[in-house]
């Protein structure tokens, strides 16, 4: 039963890899980004207090955050294993998700961390702005989401990196490269 988490600052190929290697696992990709954006056409007390913080311009905070992928994670779909895109992204929801998880005897396996150069980022971030054609996918929303990234994710690769949970990964190269190097850090 896989429970991984894949990190990585924006741009890097998480949510392609995510995709890939849930596949190939049998258990669901979930992103938080997908899951915010699709609250925001969605019903319920939980949609309806992610769209007024959303229309609002501000992040979701982690309380919020933590609620949404708890929600998520108790579907029967998430039972055999979940792949977490995006989450989490703050020491208070590192700290939520393994009191979560251990309060049901669970434990997260593995943390993949792609890396690559910040050019390689912004040449995808470009890309995907183009081919996608989502409006939170520009320069200064990439260099913002870059600098949280730095300030507020990365710190969290030291702590899985100390519970020896952490695999770096090359996310540079063809998609299928990466895909290679993501499954044999998953299957050492």
């Amino acid at each position: 039963m896989p429970r991984l988490l894949i990190a990585g600052p924006p741009g890097v190929g998480k949510g392609t890899q995510s995709a890939i290697l849930a596949a190939g696992l049998r258990v669901p990709a979930i992103s938080t980004g997908d899951m915010f954006r699709a609250l925001k056409a969605a019903h319920g007390d939980l949609a309806a207090e992610v769209q007024a913080v959303m229309a609002s311009g501000r992040y979701v905070d982690d309380d919020l955050t933590n609620r949404v992928v708890a929600e998520r994670l108790l579907r029967d779909d998430c039972a055999p294993g979940f792949l977490l895109d995006g989450y989490p992204r703050t020491l208070p929801q590192l700290d939520f998700l393994h009191r979560w998880l251990a309060e049901r005897g669970l434990a997260i396996d593995a943390v993949i961390a792609l890396e690559a150069d910040e050019e390689v980022t912004a040449r995808r971030m470009a890309a995907r702005a183009l081919l996608d054609g989502r409006p939170d996918d520009t320069v200064e929303a990439f260099r913002v989401r870059l600098r949280m990234y730095a300030e507020q994710t990365r710190p969290l690769l030291d702590v899985y990196e100390e519970i020896e949970l952490l695999r770096r990964v090359d996310g540079s190269g063809t998609v299928d490269d990466v895909a290679e190097r993501v499954w044999a850090a998953v299957h050492p």
